[in-house]
């Protein structure tokens, strides 16, 4: 509760707005005495605050249900649906895309295939194909759309510049921020692939509720993402986790291990190599178990030096190998126990492919509650779009 001396009503409102507003969101409809309880305000308190939200467009009324007996209690709800953000993951295979509304809650998902080689006009127009059958699902107008976040893999400028990319040439130099933003009429963020993958399997997946999280992207390329006191953490030049960039790691080359194993057969994909590699340390194959020890050798050597500084609660083994956790999660523990002062909590991803565009929703999410919903600035009036 604010403290009044000083007579500040209005800041006082404005804290009890932004906490009934809290209450909606996590619980879905609620009667005033319900919010009241929930909130600690008194129930005549709670129907100026809930008043005051439904005039800034923020709050309405519920219909009471169908066949109801009696006068049933005013019901109010948080307009989740005034708006609609999309998450975008820019792979090199595929670009992934999901419309949310204003709470995260995802109302359609779209994938389409690009070749990792494919220039820059046509992955473009894959993003563009992405979002507009997200609209088309969820019967979405484009000016709907509040904020469009996307991942994608690369070293980003803090304005969405990518400086670096292995997995996709033609993205190195592009301003990828500028580009979708002459594409989209809406406020578009952009963010490394596996900073989202880490918000997401904070807020959704395997290190739920955990407020510091080292995300390990595994598969034929190698990354991190970080959450600090529950938050993104990008650094100063949003280079932060780039551990992948220091030779010393061993992570640039560690993928090869399971891609150059002996057992893999004269003519298999690149893609599905490491793959038969990992299924054959599953049966016991001990040729691809030793291949499988020299990776995770490598691997454990970048996520020790992670833990060891920022001693982290969880960390998530994520990205394409990931579906082989049952194989590499055993030794990587083994390894980081001999390594780390304090060991935390090791798990598999439960998010897989869909981590990172869950995590652009999130994002978006969360820019949009920094915007519109903190003590210094809200709730702001809803915009009419």
């Amino acid at each position: 509760m604010a403290d009044l001396r000083g007579g500040d009503l209005s800041r006082l409102r404005q804290l009890n707005s932004l906490t009934a507003i809290r209450a909606l969101r996590g619980a879905g409809p609620l009667t005033l005495s319900a919010l009241a309880e929930r909130t600690g305000l008194s129930r005549p308190s709670m129907k100026e605050v809930v008043d005051e939200l439904t005039g800034l467009g923020w709050v309405e009324e519920v219909p009471p249900s169908p066949g109801t007996m009696g006068r049933p209690a005013r019901r109010y709800r948080f307009r989740a649906d005034s708006g609609y953000l999309v998450g975008v993951d820019i792979g090199g295979h595929n670009v992934r895309a999901a419309l949310s509304d204003l709470d995260g809650e995802i109302l359609a998902e779209t994938r389409q295939p690009v070749l990792p080689g494919a220039p820059l006009d046509e992955r473009l127009a894959a993003i563009e194909r992405a979002v507009s059958g997200c609209l088309a699902l969820s019967r979405t107008a484009l000016d709907d759309l509040w904020t469009m976040a996307v991942g994608t893999t690369g070293v980003l400028t803090p304005e969405g510049r990518i400086t670096y990319s292995a997995a996709i040439p033609a993205w190195r130099g592009l301003d990828l921020g500028g580009k979708l933003r002459e594409m989209f009429p809406c406020e578009v963020l952009i963010e490394n692939d596996s900073r989202l993958a880490a918000l997401a399997e904070a807020r959704r997946g395997a290190a739920r509720g955990a407020r510091d999280v080292v995300f390990l992207h595994v598969g034929r390329r190698m990354g991190t993402g970080l959450i600090i006191d529950g938050r993104v953490h990008r650094g100063f030049g949003a280079a932060a986790g780039e551990i992948v960039m220091l030779p010393q790691s061993r992570w640039f080359d560690a993928p090869e291990h399971l891609n150059a194993c002996e057992i893999v057969p004269k003519g298999t994909a690149p893609e599905d190599a490491a793959g038969y590699t990992l299924a054959a340390a599953r049966r016991g194959d001990p040729v691809a178990l030793a291949a499988v020890d020299r990776y995770v050798d490598d691997l454990a050597v970048g996520t020790a030096a992670m833990v060891l500084i920022l001693d982290p609660e969880v960390v998530v083994l994520g990205g394409g190998f990931s579906r082989s956790s049952d194989v590499l999660l055993p030794p990587l523990r083994e390894r980081l126990e001999r390594a780390c002062m304090r060991m935390p909590e090791v798990r598999a991803s439960t998010l897989g492919e869909e981590c990172v565009v869950m995590g652009a929703i999130d994002y978006a999410v969360e820019h949009l509650d920094d915007q519109l919903f903190t003590p210094d600035t809200g709730p702001l009036p809803l915009s009419p779009r």
